[in-house]
C-alpha cells in the first residue's frame, strides 16, 4: 500500500480500504466509499496521459509519458478559475469547500462521465463525494505545502 492509498483510506475511514472487486457478496452495488475511493486514485495516481485529465494519447515513437494526477488537476483548477481554492488545499492553511457543479466544471464531462462508468457511482453522486473528499485528501498528500513524489502517488485502488 503506497502513500496515496493509505491518504485515501484514512481520510474515507476504514472502510474505505476495500479494493475493487472485493465487495461482500450481500451487497447488491459496491460500497460507496470504496466507489469515491478507487475515483480519488484515478484522479491522483500517476498515469499515461501527457495531455488532460482523462485524455490518453500515445506517446511519440515509442516513449512512455506519465504524467502525475495531482499535477493534472492542479493544472486544470487554474484552467478553470479555481486555483486559490486548490492552492488552499495543498497549503498550511484552512481548506476552501468546492461544490460539486465547480468540480464538474473542473473535471470536464469526459472525466465525470468515465469516473462514474469507472466507480459505478452516479455522476450527481461521485461528484458529491468527490467535493466532500477531494479537500482532505490533497490536503494530506501535501504535507507543509510539498507536493508527493510520483511514486507516492502510485495507487493500488486503479485497475490495470
Amino acid at each position: 500500500m503506497g502513500m496515496l492509498d493509505e491518504v485515501i483510506a484514512a481520510a474515507l475511514g476504514s472502510r474505505g480500504q476495500a479494493r475493487q472487486g472485493q465487495v461482500d457478496q450481500s451487497q447488491r452495488a459496491p460500497d460507496q466509499l470504496s466507489q469515491i475511493a478507487a475515483a480519488l486514485a484515478a484522479l491522483l495516481s500517476a498515469r499515461q496521459s501527457p495531455g488532460a485529465i482523462g485524455q490518453t494519447a500515445a506517446a511519440p515513437a515509442g516513449q512512455q509519458n506519465t504524467a502525475n494526477g495531482l499535477d493534472l488537476l492542479i493544472n486544470r483548477f487554474k484552467q478553470n478559475g479555481l486555483e486559490g481554492v486548490i492552492n488552499s488545499w495543498i497549503g498550511t492553511g484552512s481548506n476552501q469547500t468546492i461544490s460539486p457543479p465547480q468540480l464538474r466544471q473542473v473535471l470536464g464531462p469526459e472525466e465525470v462521465r468515465d469516473l462514474s462508468q469507472q466507480t459505478g457511482a452516479s455522476q450527481d453522486d461521485l461528484l458529491s463525494q468527490l467535493s466532500k473528499y477531494l479537500p482532505g485528501v490533497i490536503d494530506k498528500l501535501t504535507p507543509s505545502g510539498r507536493l508527493p513524489s510520483e511514486t507516492d502517488l502510485r495507487s493500488s485502488y486503479r485497475r490495470g
